[in-house]
C-alpha cells in the first residue's frame, strides 16, 4: 500500500511549474524527478507544515540526482539578531558546471476571471496569498538578498560569491478555474492564464450553492492540509454529500474554503474548492 510520505513526493513530481523557460524575468529550474523519485523517498517529520514538507521533499529529491550537488539549504541571513531573509537552496549543477540559488515555491491558487489582468488572477484560496505578490517578492527581496553583505560572509562559508551563482525559481502551483458546468474538461481554462502553464489547471472553484446543486449524487473527502498535494485516490474515508455540505459551512463560518476530494457515482474523482467568498 502506498504510504503518505509516498503520495507526498509523487504528488510534488507530478505538480507541474507555473510557467516555463523565463517568465517575469524568473528563470524557472529544469528538473525531472521521475526517475530517482522512488530511491529518493525518505520520511518526514510529521509536524511539519505543508511547506516545510515540500523543502524537506525537494531535498532528498536534489540528494538523489545525478545532475546535481547539494551545496545546502535554509540558509538564514541575519543582521545583528534579526533575520532578514533566506536563502532557500544552494546548488552545484554538474552539467553546466555552474554554481546556483534556488527558490522553492509550491501553491494552490484560484483564477478570479472578475480581474482583467490574468498574472493578477492567481489568489489562494482563501482571497489572500496573491500570485503577483509573491512573484515581486522574489524579484525584489529574495533574489537581491544574495548580494548584502550578510549573504556575503555566509557564502564566503561555502568558497562561493554571488557574482558566480545563476538565480533560479521553481515554482509549482496547483491552479483551479471557476465553475463551469457546461464544459466537460478543464481545458477550456487555459485563455485564462496565459503566458502561465495551461498543466498546471488542476480543477475547480466554486460557490456553496453550486456545490449543493451539482453534486448531491457525489461522496466526498475533505484532506488535510498535508494531503493537499497528493493525487485523489480511492482509499479514504468517504462522506455524504450532506455532511460534506455541513463540514464545509463550519469553514466557511471561520473564513475558510476547504479542498474537497469528489467521488462521482460513476467512481471518477475531481478536487475542487469551495470558497467562502
Amino acid at each position: 500500500m502506498t504510504t503518505d510520505v509516498q503520495k507526498t513526493y509523487r504528488g510534488f513530481a507530478a505538480t507541474p511549474t507555473l510557467w516555463k523557460n523565463t517568465q517575469f524575468s524568473l528563470k524557472q529550474f529544469e528538473f525531472d524527478e521521475t526517475g530517482i523519485l522512488e530511491d529518493a523517498v525518505q520520511s518526514i517529520p510529521g509536524n511539519l507544515r505543508l511547506g516545510q514538507r515540500l523543502e524537506s521533499v525537494f531535498k532528498h529529491l536534489l540528494e538523489q540526482s545525478a545532475n546535481y550537488d547539494l551545496i545546502a539549504h535554509n540558509l538564514q541571513l541575519k543582521k545583528q539578531k534579526t533575520t532578514i531573509g533566506e536563502i532557500d537552496y544552494l546548488i552545484g549543477d554538474r552539467k553546466s558546471n555552474t554554481p546556483k540559488h534556488i527558490e522553492l515555491t509550491y501553491k494552490f491558487y484560484c483564477i478570479d476571471t472578475s480581474i482583467s489582468e490574468p498574472i493578477h488572477r492567481l489568489m489562494g484560496p482563501n482571497r489572500k496569498d496573491m500570485f503577483f505578490t509573491k512573484m515581486e517578492k522574489i524579484r525584489t527581496h529574495q533574489f537581491p538578498l544574495l548580494y548584502s553583505n550578510e549573504a556575503e560572509k555566509v557564502l564566503h562559508s561555502f568558497n562561493l560569491r554571488a557574482a558566480q551563482l545563476a538565480q533560479e525559481v521553481y515554482y509549482k502551483a496547483q491552479l483551479y478555474i471557476p465553475f463551469n458546468p457546461e464544459a466537460n474538461s478543464l481545458s477550456w481554462g487555459a485563455s485564462l492564464i496565459r503566458p502561465l502553464n495551461a498543466d498546471c489547471i488542476t480543477g475547480q472553484w466554486m460557490r456553496l450553492n453550486e456545490f449543493k446543486d451539482h453534486y448531491d449524487q457525489c461522496h466526498c473527502y475533505l484532506p488535510k492540509k498535508y494531503e493537499w498535494v497528493h493525487q485523489p485516490h480511492l482509499e479514504v474515508d468517504w462522506q455524504s454529500h450532506f455532511d460534506t455540505v455541513m463540514e464545509i459551512n463550519l469553514k466557511h463560518i471561520n473564513e475558510r474554503s476547504p479542498l474537497i476530494w469528489v467521488k462521482h457515482p460513476t467512481r471518477t474523482l475531481e478536487r475542487l474548492f469551495v470558497v467562502w467568498w
